[in-house]
Protein backbone atom coordinates (compact mmCIF):
# COMPACT_ATOMS: atom_id res chain seq x y z
CA UNK A 1 0.00 0.00 0.00
CA UNK A 2 1.52 3.22 -0.83
CA UNK A 3 1.62 5.91 1.93
CA UNK A 4 -0.80 8.40 0.04
CA UNK A 5 -3.15 5.47 0.34
CA UNK A 6 -4.64 6.89 3.97
CA UNK A 7 -4.91 10.57 2.78
CA UNK A 8 -7.99 11.49 1.11
CA UNK A 9 -8.20 12.05 -2.72
CA UNK A 10 -9.38 15.69 -2.16
CA UNK A 11 -6.17 16.63 0.04
CA UNK A 12 -3.40 15.01 -2.37
CA UNK A 13 -4.67 17.04 -4.91
CA UNK A 14 -4.21 19.93 -3.45
CA UNK A 15 -3.13 22.46 -6.01
CA UNK A 16 -0.19 25.25 -5.22
CA UNK A 17 -1.74 29.27 -4.58
CA UNK A 18 0.21 31.97 -5.78
CA UNK A 19 -1.97 34.07 -2.60
CA UNK A 20 -3.75 33.17 0.36
CA UNK A 21 -7.09 34.63 -0.91
CA UNK A 22 -6.54 31.67 -3.40
CA UNK A 23 -6.70 29.26 -0.55
CA UNK A 24 -9.82 27.20 -0.09
CA UNK A 25 -11.33 28.03 2.84
CA UNK A 26 -10.64 24.73 4.54
CA UNK A 27 -7.42 25.05 3.88
CA UNK A 28 -7.09 28.17 5.44
CA UNK A 29 -8.61 27.04 8.81
CA UNK A 30 -6.16 24.34 8.96
CA UNK A 31 -3.33 26.74 8.80
CA UNK A 32 -5.38 29.10 11.56
CA UNK A 33 -6.09 26.38 13.78
CA UNK A 34 -2.28 25.00 13.64
CA UNK A 35 -0.86 28.69 14.48
CA UNK A 36 -3.92 28.73 17.32
CA UNK A 37 -2.43 25.76 18.98
CA UNK A 38 1.22 26.90 18.62
CA UNK A 39 0.17 30.31 20.83
CA UNK A 40 -1.79 28.27 22.81
CA UNK A 41 1.56 26.06 23.84
CA UNK A 42 3.55 28.93 24.25
CA UNK A 43 1.11 30.71 26.60
CA UNK A 44 1.31 27.91 28.68
CA UNK A 45 4.46 27.70 28.49
CA UNK A 46 5.39 31.26 29.19
CA UNK A 47 2.86 30.73 32.84
CA UNK A 48 5.72 28.78 34.20
CA UNK A 49 8.14 31.56 34.35
CA UNK A 50 5.75 34.31 35.70
CA UNK A 51 6.86 33.61 39.22
CA UNK A 52 10.23 34.13 37.98
CA UNK A 53 9.66 37.12 36.54
CA UNK A 54 8.27 39.05 39.24
CA UNK A 55 11.30 39.05 41.32
CA UNK A 56 13.44 40.09 38.31
CA UNK A 57 13.71 43.60 36.85
CA UNK A 58 12.55 42.90 33.11
CA UNK A 59 9.88 45.19 32.15
CA UNK A 60 6.63 43.76 30.16
CA UNK A 61 7.96 44.94 27.27
CA UNK A 62 11.33 43.02 27.83
CA UNK A 63 9.22 40.14 28.88
CA UNK A 64 7.19 39.49 25.98
CA UNK A 65 10.09 39.95 23.27
CA UNK A 66 11.70 36.39 23.24
CA UNK A 67 7.76 34.87 23.22
CA UNK A 68 7.13 37.32 20.06
CA UNK A 69 10.22 36.06 18.48
CA UNK A 70 9.59 32.35 19.28
CA UNK A 71 5.79 33.10 18.28
CA UNK A 72 6.81 34.39 14.73
CA UNK A 73 9.54 31.75 14.87
CA UNK A 74 7.05 29.26 14.69
CA UNK A 75 4.35 31.03 12.55
CA UNK A 76 7.05 30.86 9.77
CA UNK A 77 8.24 27.51 10.19
CA UNK A 78 4.71 26.27 10.24
CA UNK A 79 3.36 28.05 7.10
CA UNK A 80 6.85 28.58 5.04
CA UNK A 81 6.75 32.08 5.05
CA UNK A 82 7.25 35.18 7.45
CA UNK A 83 4.00 36.07 9.17
CA UNK A 84 1.87 39.64 8.15
CA UNK A 85 2.06 42.90 9.82
CA UNK A 86 -1.63 42.21 11.41
CA UNK A 87 -0.10 38.88 13.33
CA UNK A 88 2.83 40.45 14.34
CA UNK A 89 0.74 43.33 16.22
CA UNK A 90 -1.45 40.05 17.71
CA UNK A 91 1.34 38.27 18.54
CA UNK A 92 3.18 40.80 20.38
CA UNK A 93 -0.22 42.20 22.21
CA UNK A 94 -0.33 38.35 23.46
CA UNK A 95 3.28 37.91 24.73
CA UNK A 96 2.40 41.19 26.32
CA UNK A 97 -0.22 40.19 28.37
CA UNK A 98 1.00 37.53 29.76
CA UNK A 99 3.54 39.39 31.50
CA UNK A 100 2.20 40.56 35.02
CA UNK A 101 2.20 44.63 35.37
CA UNK A 102 4.41 45.12 38.64
CA UNK A 103 7.41 43.22 40.34
CA UNK A 104 7.21 42.18 43.70
CA UNK A 105 9.67 42.22 46.64
CA UNK A 106 8.89 40.30 50.06
CA UNK A 107 5.18 41.16 49.05
CA UNK A 108 5.29 44.69 48.17
CA UNK A 109 4.73 45.53 44.57
CA UNK A 110 6.80 47.92 43.17
CA UNK A 111 5.64 51.66 42.29
CA UNK A 112 6.75 54.79 40.70
CA UNK A 113 7.28 58.43 42.30
CA UNK A 114 4.39 60.90 42.05
CA UNK A 115 5.55 63.61 38.86
CA UNK A 116 6.47 66.16 41.67
CA UNK A 117 4.55 68.96 39.55
CA UNK A 118 1.49 66.81 40.85
CA UNK A 119 1.99 67.04 44.39
CA UNK A 120 0.47 69.48 46.99
CA UNK A 121 1.16 70.27 50.71
CA UNK A 122 -1.55 69.98 53.28
CA UNK A 123 -3.22 72.61 55.04
CA UNK A 124 -2.31 71.25 58.28
CA UNK A 125 1.21 70.46 57.71
CA UNK A 126 2.95 72.00 54.50
CA UNK A 127 5.76 69.04 54.93
CA UNK A 128 3.74 66.55 54.12
CA UNK A 129 2.46 66.19 50.51
CA UNK A 130 -0.06 64.13 48.18
CA UNK A 131 -1.52 64.20 44.82
CA UNK A 132 -3.91 66.84 44.52
CA UNK A 133 -6.82 64.71 44.12
CA UNK A 134 -5.98 62.75 46.94
CA UNK A 135 -5.11 65.65 48.96
CA UNK A 136 -8.69 67.99 48.16
CA UNK A 137 -10.43 64.34 49.97
CA UNK A 138 -8.08 64.11 52.45
CA UNK A 139 -8.75 67.84 53.48
CA UNK A 140 -12.51 67.50 53.13
CA UNK A 141 -12.42 64.46 54.94
CA UNK A 142 -10.95 66.13 58.12
CA UNK A 143 -12.91 68.87 57.71
CA UNK A 144 -16.25 66.57 58.26
CA UNK A 145 -14.41 64.38 61.09
CA UNK A 146 -13.57 67.87 62.90
CA UNK A 147 -17.41 68.73 62.57
CA UNK A 148 -18.13 65.14 64.70
CA UNK A 149 -15.28 65.99 67.31
CA UNK A 150 -12.82 63.96 65.78
CA UNK A 151 -9.10 65.34 64.70
CA UNK A 152 -6.96 63.82 61.82
CA UNK A 153 -3.62 64.83 62.01
CA UNK A 154 -1.67 63.57 58.65
CA UNK A 155 1.70 61.86 59.68
CA UNK A 156 3.18 61.14 56.66
CA UNK A 157 2.28 61.44 52.59
CA UNK A 158 4.86 61.09 49.79
CA UNK A 159 7.92 59.72 50.31
CA UNK A 160 10.84 60.02 48.01
CA UNK A 161 12.67 56.50 47.31
CA UNK A 162 15.76 58.08 49.34
CA UNK A 163 13.67 58.56 52.42
CA UNK A 164 12.04 55.42 52.22
CA UNK A 165 15.36 53.73 51.98
CA UNK A 166 16.37 55.46 54.94
CA UNK A 167 13.45 54.61 56.69
CA UNK A 168 13.37 50.53 55.97
CA UNK A 169 17.65 49.88 56.31
CA UNK A 170 17.95 52.53 59.05
CA UNK A 171 15.14 51.08 61.27
CA UNK A 172 16.29 47.17 60.34
CA UNK A 173 19.94 47.82 61.34
CA UNK A 174 18.53 50.03 64.53
CA UNK A 175 16.32 46.96 65.34
CA UNK A 176 18.63 44.52 64.56
CA UNK A 177 15.51 42.94 61.98
CA UNK A 178 16.31 40.76 59.13
CA UNK A 179 14.65 42.02 55.57
CA UNK A 180 11.59 39.70 55.83
CA UNK A 181 10.73 40.50 59.55
CA UNK A 182 11.44 44.62 58.90
CA UNK A 183 9.29 44.08 55.02
CA UNK A 184 6.26 43.11 57.22
CA UNK A 185 6.22 46.60 58.82
CA UNK A 186 7.78 48.72 56.18
CA UNK A 187 8.25 48.54 52.34
CA UNK A 188 11.76 48.10 50.63
CA UNK A 189 12.51 51.55 48.83
CA UNK A 190 10.86 51.22 45.64
CA UNK A 191 8.20 49.39 47.01
CA UNK A 192 6.31 51.59 48.79
CA UNK A 193 2.68 53.45 48.15
CA UNK A 194 3.69 56.14 49.62
CA UNK A 195 5.75 56.94 46.57
CA UNK A 196 2.56 57.26 44.56
CA UNK A 197 1.32 59.88 46.22
CA UNK A 198 -2.19 58.48 47.13
CA UNK A 199 -1.15 56.95 50.71
CA UNK A 200 -0.87 58.57 53.99
CA UNK A 201 -0.32 57.80 57.30
CA UNK A 202 -3.08 59.09 60.11
CA UNK A 203 -2.95 59.70 63.43
CA UNK A 204 -5.63 60.70 66.54
CA UNK A 205 -4.91 64.47 67.81
CA UNK A 206 -6.22 63.59 70.52
CA UNK A 207 -4.20 60.48 71.20
CA UNK A 208 -0.84 61.12 70.02
CA UNK A 209 0.76 57.96 71.96
CA UNK A 210 -0.99 55.91 69.49
CA UNK A 211 0.26 57.29 66.39
CA UNK A 212 1.95 54.90 64.05
CA UNK A 213 1.17 51.97 66.15
CA UNK A 214 -1.58 49.10 66.54
CA UNK A 215 -3.00 51.19 69.79
CA UNK A 216 -4.61 53.38 67.26
CA UNK A 217 -7.41 50.78 66.42
CA UNK A 218 -8.92 51.84 69.58
CA UNK A 219 -9.32 55.46 68.83
CA UNK A 220 -12.06 57.36 67.80
CA UNK A 221 -10.03 58.76 64.66
CA UNK A 222 -9.79 55.32 63.73
CA UNK A 223 -13.37 54.27 64.42
CA UNK A 224 -14.41 57.46 62.87
CA UNK A 225 -12.17 56.44 59.50
CA UNK A 226 -13.29 53.40 59.39
CA UNK A 227 -17.38 54.25 58.77
CA UNK A 228 -16.30 57.23 56.98
CA UNK A 229 -13.22 57.26 55.30
CA UNK A 230 -15.10 55.23 51.90
CA UNK A 231 -17.37 58.06 51.28
CA UNK A 232 -14.46 60.37 49.99
CA UNK A 233 -12.36 57.90 48.51
CA UNK A 234 -10.13 56.20 51.13
CA UNK A 235 -9.38 52.89 52.20
CA UNK A 236 -7.35 50.76 54.72
CA UNK A 237 -4.11 49.59 52.86
CA UNK A 238 -3.37 46.70 54.98
CA UNK A 239 -5.99 45.38 57.01
CA UNK A 240 -5.92 42.42 59.60
CA UNK A 241 -4.52 39.07 57.72
CA UNK A 242 -4.10 40.58 54.57
CA UNK A 243 -2.87 38.57 51.28
CA UNK A 244 0.48 40.53 51.65
CA UNK A 245 1.25 39.26 54.74
CA UNK A 246 1.61 42.56 55.81
CA UNK A 247 1.63 43.56 59.70
CA UNK A 248 -2.00 45.17 59.99
CA UNK A 249 -1.51 48.85 59.73
CA UNK A 250 -4.68 51.01 61.08
CA UNK A 251 -2.76 54.01 60.53
CA UNK A 252 -2.21 53.71 57.05
CA UNK A 253 -4.70 54.38 54.41
CA UNK A 254 -4.21 54.74 50.68
CA UNK A 255 -6.82 57.03 47.91
CA UNK A 256 -8.61 55.14 45.34
CA UNK A 257 -11.22 57.37 44.41
CA UNK A 258 -10.38 58.02 40.84
CA UNK A 259 -9.60 55.93 37.55
CA UNK A 260 -5.50 56.62 38.21
CA UNK A 261 -5.54 55.61 42.01
CA UNK A 262 -7.73 52.70 41.45
CA UNK A 263 -5.25 51.85 38.55
CA UNK A 264 -2.64 52.38 40.31
CA UNK A 265 -3.33 50.19 43.14
CA UNK A 266 -5.51 47.22 41.34
CA UNK A 267 -4.63 46.84 37.88
CA UNK A 268 -3.22 43.26 37.77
Amino acid sequence: MSPLDDIPQAARDVPLYSTESEQPSWLRRTRLLRRTLGLALLALAAGGLVAWYQTSGFSAAEFAQPFETMINRSAAETDGAAPAASDLEENRAVATQLAPSSRTLLNHRAYDEAPAEELVTLSANASIRLRSTAAAEYEAMTRAAARQGVRLVPLSGFRSQAEQEQIFFGLKAERGQDAQTRAEVSAPPGYSEHHTGYAIDIGDANQAGTNLNADFENTRAYEWLDTNAVQYGYELSFPPDNFQGVAFEPWHWRFVGDRISLETFYRE
